[in-house]
C-alpha cells in the first residue's frame, strides 16, 4: 500500500509541474514482489542499474507486464551488447567510444536502443560524463552518433554529492541551459529522490526515482 501511495503522491506531483514528466522507478537491489506491488500501482516504467540484475528481474515480467525498462547505471563494454533485447534506454553513456561500440552493437541485434548521454557538471572524480567542455563538440554531431536501432534521447546528470539545494539548483539549470541552446529537441534526465522536486522546477523530462518509492536500500 505505502508503494501505491508513493506513486500516486510523486504522479500528482508532476501534474502540478505542468509538464509530461516520465517517472522512472529505480527497482535496483529490491525483489521481485515489491515490482509487482508498483506494477499494481499502474506504473510501468522501471530502471536498474546493473544490466545483469535487471535482465534477471525483467525478462519475464517486461513482455508480460508491457513494461519500458531503462539502465541506469555506468555502461560498460562488457557488458554493453546486453543492453539490446529487452532495455529500452540506457542513461550512462559516458565516453565516445561507448557510443560508438553500442552504434556498432546495434547493427547486429537491431532492437531499438534510445540513449542519454551522462554530463559530470560537478566535476567529481566520483562521477562518470563529459564534461561541458567535451560535450559541446559530440552534440555538434549527434546525427552521426544514431541509426535506426540506436537513437540519441538526450542529456543526463546528476546532483552534487553534498545535496546542496542551490548547488543542485545550479547543475539542473546549466544542463537545461546546455539543452535550449545546443539540442533543443533533446530530453533531459535529471533528479532522483532527494532532489526530484529542484528537477522538476528546471524543466527535466524524466526522474529517476528509487528510496522515496520502495524505501532505502538495505
Amino acid at each position: 500500500m505505502r508503494i501505491s501511495q508513493n506513486i500516486l503522491s510523486l504522479q500528482a506531483e508532476i501534474k502540478s509541474s505542468g509538464r509530461e514528466v516520465v517517472l522512472v522507478a529505480v527497482s535496483k537491489t529490491k525483489p521481485v514482489n515489491l515490482i509487482e506491488e508498483a506494477i499494481s500501482a499502474g506504473q510501468k516504467v522501471f530502471g536498474e542499474n546493473k544490466i545483469k540484475e535487471g535482465i534477471e528481474k525483467f525478462s519475464d515480467l517486461k513482455t508480460k507486464e508491457n513494461l519500458t525498462l531503462h539502465h541506469l547505471g555506468p555502461v560498460q563494454s562488457g557488458t554493453a551488447k546486453k543492453l539490446f533485447g529487452l532495455y529500452d534506454y540506457t542513461h550512462g553513456v559516458s565516453s565516445l567510444s561507448t557510443v560508438e561500440f553500442l552504434l556498432k552493437e546495434s547493427d547486429k541485434h537491431k532492437k531499438l536502443l534510445k540513449y542519454f548521454l551522462q554530463v559530470n557538471l560537478t566535476d567529481e572524480d566520483s562521477k562518470n560524463g563529459f564534461s561541458e567542455r567535451d560535450l559541446l563538440p559530440i552534440l555538434n554531431k549527434t546525427s552521426l552518433l544514431e541509426n535506426e536501432y540506436f537513437r540519441f534521447e538526450g542529456l543526463m546528470t546528476i546532483g552534487p554529492t553534498s545535496e546542496d539545494p542551490i548547488l543542485t539548483r545550479s547543475i539542473f539549470q546549466k544542463l537545461n541551459s546546455i539543452r535550449k541552446s545546443l539540442v533543443p529537441f533533446a530530453k533531459l534526465s535529471m533528479g532522483m529522490s532527494g532532489d526530484y522536486k529542484i528537477a522538476l522546477e528546471e524543466e527535466t523530462d524524466y526522474i529517476r526515482i528509487g528510496s522515496f518509492l520502495f524505501g532505502s536500500r538495505e
